[in-house]
């Protein structure tokens, strides 16, 4: 079975393709052939040593992978041979909101991911796929959909039909955040550096677009396409360079949903900013496998199906890295496994 390993902080050179030695399964544990791998921004910060963890040895990288179940070890209950199924980037937090020993492992992270052939899994970890979406649609959704859906439905102030999301930037999570949207009868506004990039969020939906280096006090806009009003949830993927605008995009009683630091983490916030308008800053870690299972659902239902920039062979998953890092993409970068 082949697998890639990388070392984190060995960069994109550091990913290698290697001979995986199997393994008989353990009680609950599940045999799964991988169809799709989805890549994120999550998945550079790995390569470059970045991550939130420190990992001394080489792992099987990537969170969000989808494919078949092949065997199934003593015990499992919740999947059969032949389910369909999307692994959940924290195999351990299930339900409920966040805790320490539900988050204490992420796939990909500091323990192996979905890079490769086969993996095994507990069940626990697993969502089945709804039937109609592919494998490639759903390996989207563990990191990406899921913290989309997180900081628009879960960690927000109960957002109605009508209400506005601010999404930055045309990655992963802003694109299917504007997807989600869209589909729940939100008013998205999405930002770029690139027109053509906004022209084709219109085409998905988007109400109003900005151009951030055309309006560089872009957080004036949103509040102009708003009637001064702001955004009700904020998806704040910047980091330093941007949470202040986020900050002052928002409306009264508005989330602010930090998923992410392109620019860096660090920088100042001033209470006074959050206190004078009940504004919530709130953190958003992925989410469950119950947030997991929610966003397929929804997407099923819906008929939401993720924008899919590229799809990489198994054997060119350095050239799908170096392609997510030049930020050419606009929605998903995955890589097929497989036929």
């Amino acid at each position: 079975m082949r697998a890639y390993q990388i070392l984190p902080g060995a960069g994109i050179d550091g990913l290698q393709s290697v001979d995986y030695p199997d393994r008989a399964l353990g009680t609950g544990e599940v045999r799964i052939r991988v169809r799709a791998v989805s890549l994120n921004y999550r998945d550079l910060m790995v390569a470059g040593g970045n991550y939130l963890v420190n990992v001394d040895e080489s792992i099987v990288p990537c969170s969000d992978g989808a494919g078949e179940v092949l065997a199934v070890g003593p015990g499992v209950s919740r999947v059969q041979v032949g389910d369909r199924v999307a692994a959940s980037f924290f195999p351990y937090w299930q339900d409920g909101p966040a805790a320490p020993d539900k988050v204490r492992h992420a796939l990909g992270g500091d323990i192996d991911g979905m890079l490769a052939e086969e993996v095994i899994l507990h069940e626990d970890a697993l969502a089945r796929i709804p039937a109609g979406m592919s494998f490639i649609d759903a390996s989207t959704m563990p990191c990406a959909g899921v913290t989309a859906w997180n900081a628009i439905f879960e960690s927000s102030n109960n957002v109605r039909p009508g209400d506005t999301v601010l999404l930055l930037g045309t990655g992963g999570v802003s694109v299917l955040g504007l997807q989600l949207a869209k589909a729940a009868g939100l008013q998205a506004i999405i930002t770029s550096s690139s027109d053509d990039k906004l022209a084709r969020a219109k085409e998905l939906g988007a109400a109003h677009t900005i151009n951030y280096r055309t309006h560089p006090e872009w957080q004036e806009e949103v509040l102009r396409l708003t009637g001064g009003v702001g955004a009700h949830v904020v998806l704040e993927v910047g980091g330093q360079g941007t949470v202040n605008r986020s900050i002052a995009s928002a409306a009264m009683g508005g989330s602010i949903a930090v998923i992410g630091g392109v620019s860096g983490f660090g920088g100042e916030v001033n209470p006074a900013s959050l206190l004078a308008s009940a504004k919530r800053l709130v953190g958003i870690y992925v989410g469950s496998r119950t947030m997991l299972e929610k966003v397929m659902r929804f997407a099923a239902g819906t008929g939401l199906q993720p924008v899919v920039d590229r799809v990489f062979p198994f054997d060119q998953a350095q050239e799908a890295y170096r392609y997510m890092e030049s930020g050419a993409h606009f929605g998903k970068v995955v890589i097929a496994v497989g036929d």
